[in-house]
């Protein structure tokens, strides 16, 4: 994963998520708090947590189905933290299986792209600097 930051992720999970990122097309690839994730326009569609779970934006709809179909439930970026609700996690025998794991993928990444762009942050100045706002 070409990220600026460094990513305190399992190598092994790390790896399987990189390798089905590296088969979708325009993902923006970033990292924050030591783990990786992909945004479309300033919103998460993917992410893989510190503790190696992967987790994809998916509409209601096939978020509960997603979940039904692989005996799975929302994502956990810690387990003591609360879900994120629009977020399933990815099984890892289905991590494992590019082929079967990308077309989620891609759905999460179209998906992503309907919701409203969020607004880009301004440079800020620091007011000690003296320069013009």
């Amino acid at each position: 994963m070409e990220t600026a930051k460094r990513v305190n992720v399992p190598e092994a999970q790390l790896a399987l998520y990189q390798r089905a990122l590296d088969r979708l097309k325009d993902a923006d690839q970033k990292s924050n708090f030591g783990s990786a994730y992909t945004a479309v326009n300033g919103n998460m569609s993917s992410m893989i947590s510190k503790h190696g779970v992967v987790g994809i934006r998916l509409p209601k709809t096939e978020r509960d189905a997603f979940m039904s179909l692989h005996g799975t439930e929302l994502f956990r970026g810690d387990p003591a933290w609360p879900p994120a609700k629009e977020f399933v996690a990815v099984p890892q025998a289905l991590l494992a299986d590019t082929e079967r794991l990308l077309p989620y993928l891609e759905r999460s990444f179209e998906f992503t792209q309907s919701l409203k762009p969020k607004a880009l942050r301004k440079a800020q100045t620091d007011s000690r600097d003296g320069g013009d706002p």
